[in-house]
């Protein structure tokens, strides 16, 4: 039962007061047609308002089922809107971007029904107004009456206790209107219906109850509840009301309330942005006008920080940190040089010149800054794990003092070395240790000859495959494959066609006899196919194989004058094959390797171990102390006392006779007698080789005991950490007393890096600074556009709180539409930028040659659209409120 004890509505317009109702009191039965008539201003729509909810009474009480709403809050007023009234307006008040069934569903979507039983209780409520047919249509396909019976179907979807309908044939024609009538004297008969009109003629037809109303007061009621007839009903139904009134108090209790889905809200805002597609779109375009900004700014951001990673890994791995077995302080020579550290001396007679003595100085400084490094120890540490210097790293380069002997592979026209170079022994001679003086070309030979073109490869496949393309073939797999290193024009110089057989090595000689006759000698280009490299071979000789044994003199000798010899141990190497041609890639800034032949590791590690297991290295390692080459003592001097061996080595140099008659002489002697007679006139012999010299020669060398290390950085920032590593090693290393295992290395291009750092974070603020402005711009776009959006659809805000939504409800379609907006807003301008990236990097590289600069990363185009929804939300968070905050009373009445 719904009761109005003494209501009072005042309303404030400007400092007046108008009261729109005064001491209203009124009783409903629970099934009735009440229609209340009176002119315009009069008050009626006021009282239907305070009775659905939408509007509050200044004072006295409205009753529900005997529970008074004095102490409602929002939320109360949701629920009983929701579940106890139906509003049927006299502007239908349909929502014109959804349908006919979604219209009608929207009402149940507040009350948490599931998607198919909405669907069902819908079609049940249009079928009762003759409407089953048209459930996939949008309003204004339909007529005014059809539209009014989707208005009753959607009041009555809920099943609520009370019908109120606001004029609700006052926009139909006659026929319509009986129509309509004849619908809600039909739902009468089980709810109590309300009905505001201005046709008495249709209120006597129709209504069991008529309540006239004059400025704001009841001025007659033909069938008025009386006490009586309350006491009698109450009695009548005692059970079933107590039983009604148990459950609404018991929801009272539990403090029920109505909720909107957010995928309900996504689907208001979406449908209602669909109906306005050309300025969803122009209005997501200018929210994407800032995100377009900073996709541009970070697709150029990313890129110049891919190339610049791109710089520095392909710098840095041709200036790795180098440190050596032994290492000199360079700049410490250099003060010497240039007599920095000499304090200016004043001389006594200033017109004469003096010598300024740095020789002595530089000379000292040679040698006293000459440092050792146990590398030993610092790869033991390196490959211990206790460090993360590899995190930091592209790739760590274990150098070793031994060479790789190549040999050509057809030994036919005899045996042609191909590294070490030999090209200039038959100028300099076959040592090229060292010059001769006058000769303009001997500098020039020593630097050729230090310059091998086989280089190892580094051991990080990525760094590789970023700084070359393989033209042809593939990269080593095993370690008996090389790679063939050609520049950018796809061309080899000369000097290593020569040094790898592919141009023969003879040739240079006549070039030279050539050229200091006085003639002028022309060598011709020449070209190769793919196959021609490829199908290349070459034979690998071990520092060891050189070396024989002489079982009658107990010594290893040098075979490698022997060409006889020679020619057997090339054609026994092992083979070493070219399976692959490689490039700089043209993104490449700087490579690791810029001619020549690569080999890998492994081919390192099979010399090391081929070398180690050899005769005439274990030889050696089990004699430290004697010369295996000589069998002389490596600690004999002039005053060792002489050996047999001695003696008869003496003798062997004699004449056969004089030999003879010494021995026959001896012959009669003890060996110390013969020893002591020979002790003044022999000397022993001596060697100037020693154990280590002899490793050398020999190559024996440790995997363990590099001779330079190289490491790698990745960037700049991680040579520092190295940096920091190797200075923390250092630190443990005095505190522990071991300051033979202290590290020192030259850093070369520390202030290359430092330079290039400060670019990088002057790029880096800038950078950020647009972004900052482009945000700012796209959150104030956003905010305007959806506050334009809350005034478009105040109308539907009013609609929404008649049937039941809530406050929250309202702000969240509006958080859904902003978010919505938001994510084409974000797709859109990562559209946009995609495709802007395309001219923009054909402009870069024009100007630059540097391609590929624009490149937005996949994570960065989805961050920027979840900032461009979270911006959107934020921005729209002032228009949800406001849009949350407008009086549903109000809001029905704009147009």
């Amino acid at each position: 039962m719904l009761e109005l004890n003494h209501i009072k509505k005042d309303y404030a317009t400007g400092d007046t007061k108008v009261t729109a109702l005064k001491d209203i009191n009124l009783k409903f039965r629970d099934c009735e047609f009440v229609s209340i008539l009176g002119q315009s201003g009069c008050g009626k729509t006021t009282m239907l308002n305070i009775i659905g909810g939408l509007d509050h009474y200044t004072s006295g009480d409205l009753r529900i089922n005997g529970v008074s709403t004095k102490d409602y809050k929002d939320r109360d007023w949701d629920y009983y809107r929701n579940n106890s009234i139906g509003f049927v307006f006299q502007s239908y008040n349909l929502i014109p971007h959804q349908t006919v069934l979604s219209n009608v569903e929207l009402a149940l979507t507040l009350s948490g029904v599931s998607k198919s039983e909405r669907r069902k209780r819908a079609i049940e409520a249009l079928e009762k107004v003759g409407l089953k047919d048209h459930i996939n249509k949008k309003p204004n396909q339909m007529s005014g009456g059809q539209m009014q019976r989707v208005a009753i179907a959607r009041a009555l979807v809920n099943d609520p206790d009370i019908l109120l309908a606001d004029e609700p044939t006052g926009a139909l024609d006659t026929e319509t209107s009986v129509q309509i009538m004849d619908i809600l004297k039909e739902i009468s008969k089980d709810r109590l219906i309300i009905m505001v009109t201005h046709n008495p003629e249709l209120a006597t037809k129709y209504s069991t109850r008529i309540v006239r109303l004059l400025d704001g007061t009841i001025t007659d009621d033909s069938n008025p509840y009386t006490e009586e007839q309350v006491k009698e009903d109450i009695e009548k139904k005692k059970n079933e009301e107590l039983k009604i009134q148990a459950d609404k108090k018991k929801k009272k209790d539990k403090k029920p309330k109505t909720s909107m889905s957010f995928f309900t809200a996504l689907s208001l805002s979406f449908n209602n942005l669909m109906t306005k597609k050309t300025r969803t779109i122009l209005t997501a375009f200018a929210g994407s006008i800032g995100i377009i900004g900073i996709a541009l700014i970070l697709s150029i951001s990313n890129g110049i920080q891919l190339y610049i990673d791109r710089v520095q890994r392909d710098t840095l791995s041709s200036y790795p940190i180098q440190i050596q077995e032994e290492t000199m302080d360079i700049s410490g020579m250099v003060s010497s040089l240039m007599g920095e550290d000499k304090d200016k001396e004043e001389h006594e007679d200033p017109d004469r010149i003096y010598s300024n003595n740095i020789m002595s100085e530089m000379l000292n400084t040679m040698v006293s800054e000459v440092q050792s490094n146990n590398l030993k120890e610092f790869k033991k540490f390196i490959e211990s794990g206790d460090t993360d210097i590899k995190d930091y790293t592209s790739a760590i380069q274990y150098s070793y003092n031994i060479p790789i002997n190549i040999y050509m592979s057809d030994t036919s026209d005899g045996v042609t070395q191909l590294n070490p170079s030999t090209l200039f022994d038959a100028f300099y001679g076959t040592s090229t240790s060292g010059t001769s003086a006058g000769n303009p070309m001997s500098s020039m030979n020593a630097s050729y000859t230090n310059s091998s073109v086989w280089s190892q490869l580094l051991d990080n496949q990525s760094v590789l495959d970023s700084q070359y393309d393989v033209i042809a073939g593939s990269w080593p797999q095993s370690y008996n494959e090389v790679v063939i290193v050609v520049d950018e024009n796809n061309e080899i110089d000369d000097y290593t066609l020569y040094s790898i057989g592919l141009k023969d090595p003879d040739d240079v000689t006549e070039m030279f006899k050539s050229i200091m006759s006085g003639k002028e000698f022309s060598d011709e280009s020449t070209s190769y196919s793919y196959d021609d490299i490829l199908n290349t071979t070459f034979k690998l000789i071990l520092p060891t194989d050189y070396y024989q044994y002489d079982s009658k003199k107990d010594v290893w000798k040098n075979m490698s004058e022997d060409e006889k010899y020679m020619k057997s141990v090339v054609d026994n190497g092992t083979d070493i094959k070219v399976v692959g041609i490689i490039r700089p890639s043209e993104d490449a800034v700087s490579t690791s390797l810029s001619r020549g032949v690569g080999y890998t590791k492994e081919l390192m590690e099979y010399v090391i171990n081929g070398v180690n297991e050899s005769e005439v290295a274990k030889a050696q390692l089990e004699s430290e102390t004697v010369d295996i080459f000589t069998g002389i003592p490596f600690d004999n001097s002039k005053d060792t006392p002489i050996t047999m061996d001695d003696v008869n080595a003496y003798l062997a140099t004699l004449p056969a006779e004089e030999s003879a008659q010494y021995k026959a002489y001896m012959s009669q002697m003890s060996e110390e007698q013969i020893l002591e007679m020979f002790k003044e006139s022999l000397k022993a012999k001596t060697t100037d080789a020693t154990f280590d010299g002899n490793k050398k020669i020999l190559g024996i060398t440790d995997l363990d005991t590099p001779s330079e290390i190289d490491l790698y950085p990745v960037s700049f920032e991680s040579k520092n950490e190295i940096e920091s590593i190797i200075k923390d090693y250092n630190k443990k290393q005095q505190d522990e007393g071991k300051e033979e295992n202290v590290i020192n290395y030259q850093d070369y291009i520390g202030i290359i890096m430092s330079s290039v750092s400060t670019i990088i974070n002057a790029i880096s603020y800038v950078l950020i600074a647009f972004v900052a402005i482009s945000l700012i711009v796209s959150s104030i776009m956003i905010g305007i556009i959806t506050y334009i959006s809350v005034l478009e659809r105040t109308k539907e805000i009013g609609v929404l709180r008649s049937i039941g939504a809530s406050k929250k409800d309202v702000s969240r379609i509006f958080n859904a539409e902003t978010l919505i907006e938001g994510f084409v807003s974000g797709a859109l301008g990562i559209i946009i930028t995609l495709l802007l990236c395309i001219p923009a990097n054909m402009i870069i590289k024009s100007l630059t040659t540097i391609s590929n600069v624009a490149q937005l990363p996949v994570a960065g185009g989805v961050t920027l659209i979840v900032i461009s929804m979270i911006l959107t939300w934020i921005a729209g968070l002032v228009p949800s409120k406001l849009a949350a905050k407008k009086d549903p009373v109000v809001a029905l009445r704009s147009e």
